[in-house]
């Protein structure tokens, strides 16, 4: 048992403000950039930046689905999304880099599993998520720098 953590940045040529605020942007943005990874993505309250409550299944592997429900809360250029239905929390965070914004998605939960499961999920969980996120990151760039 304990944290597990995964995290990736990229580097985008766009200032931190339209950065921050295509990343808040649960109703028109966010479902664009998203990996395959996730399914029935919908917004349930809010739509853009704080108090904004948005579900979506995330096929982690072929056979490990996680089913979540985030509460989103901004603070200045910070994004944190916490799931409901765990320990799970992903934070975006933008920064000011050269000419443009450095964001970093890191997400973070309490594992329950022990032995053999608790191994895996540490070894192997963090890798997953962290090509999730790489995905999510490389489709913001790819929308923000047209």
């Amino acid at each position: 048992m304990g944290e597990i953590s995964a995290s990736q940045s990229i580097q985008i040529a766009a200032a931190p403000d339209v950065v921050t605020g295509a990343l808040a942007d649960y109703t028109e943005v966010r479902p664009a950039i998203l990996p395959e990874q996730y399914h029935d993505y919908k917004v349930l309250e809010g739509g853009t930046g704080d108090g904004t409550v948005v579900h979506w299944i995330l096929q982690a592997t072929k056979s490990r689905q996680r089913d979540v429900k985030a509460s989103v809360s901004v603070a200045g250029s910070t994004i944190t999304e916490r799931d409901a239905n765990s320990t799970m929390v992903t934070t975006f965070t933008v920064t000011p880099a050269g000419g443009g914004s450095a964001v970093t998605a890191t997400t973070t939960w309490t594992s329950n599993a022990s032995g053999i499961g608790g191994f895996f999920e540490k070894t192997f969980a963090p890798k997953g998520l962290g090509r999730i996120q790489a995905a999510l990151l490389a489709n913001l760039k790819t929308r923000l720098e047209k």
